[in-house]
């Protein structure tokens, strides 16, 4: 398999120097740029795999280099702030996150969600999936594409997950505790209010068909034919 590349786009050279030293012992290439313009060039020189992304950035803010690279495609983001209110994830997922990493962190940590979202990106099983299909939503699991009524739909890599996963099996109701495990690869009382973000942006996504994604109240989720349209996490 080819070596995985990983961009770090980070101002303090402390941190890009701690997470370099973690990710290579992984079996990583690392790139880095210090700010959001050098990364935008490294990422059209490089083409990484996953991007870690500090959002508080001179000059060019991280918000910007996040929309600008999903311009260009749907590599992973993983976000990294030193703002924790919850709005501020939501916007962050909002603007193409597939995960989200409050300073200070653990490099561990760090680590760990950079191998899930890897893992999950990088995915060789969905090639035998079948097409799903919900209401007017068709999921292709081996392009990894969603439409709506014939209309793509661009999702992270996160939201197709959670959609695919749910729609694999509608009527199936998923705990929040579980969906974390299942799609972001652990599972952690802080990653439960993660899963609510997604699916409010996914639901945000697909429109009039997000009535197809039903909360059970005090449980979690479920994927159905017939939903009841309610969108209250």
């Amino acid at each position: 398999m080819a070596e995985r590349c990983v961009l770090i786009i980070e101002d303090e050279h402390k941190i890009r120097d701690v997470l370099r030293a973690y990710l290579v012992r992984e079996g990583l290439r690392v790139v880095e740029a210090e700010d959001g313009a050098r990364g935008i060039e490294l990422y059209d020189e490089q083409l990484p795999d996953l991007v870690l992304l500090d959002l508080m950035l001179p000059g060019m803010s991280g918000e910007r280099v996040a929309a600008a690279i999903r311009q260009k495609g749907q590599t992973p983001i993983i976000m990294l702030t030193a703002r924790s209110e919850e709005w501020e994830r939501l916007q962050g997922f909002e603007l193409g996150a597939d995960d989200y990493i409050t300073k200070p962190f653990s490099p561990r940590e760090v680590v760990a969600r950079v191998r899930a979202v890897l893992k999950r990106s990088g995915h060789a099983m969905m090639q035998d999936e079948p097409v799903c299909s919900i209401a007017t939503v068709t999921i292709e699991p081996v392009s990894r594409t969603v439409t709506v009524g014939g209309v793509p739909v661009v999702l992270t890599a996160t939201e197709f997950d959670l959609l695919h996963e749910m729609a694999r099996h509608p009527g199936k109701v998923y705990r929040r505790a579980q969906l974390a495990a299942l799609v972001l690869g652990y599972d952690h009382e802080s990653m439960e209010r993660t899963i609510d973000s997604h699916i409010k942006n996914l639901r945000r996504k697909l429109g009039d068909e997000a009535r197809c994604i039903e909360t059970v109240h005090g449980v979690g989720y479920r994927c159905s034919q017939t939903g009841s349209g309610e969108e209250r996490p």
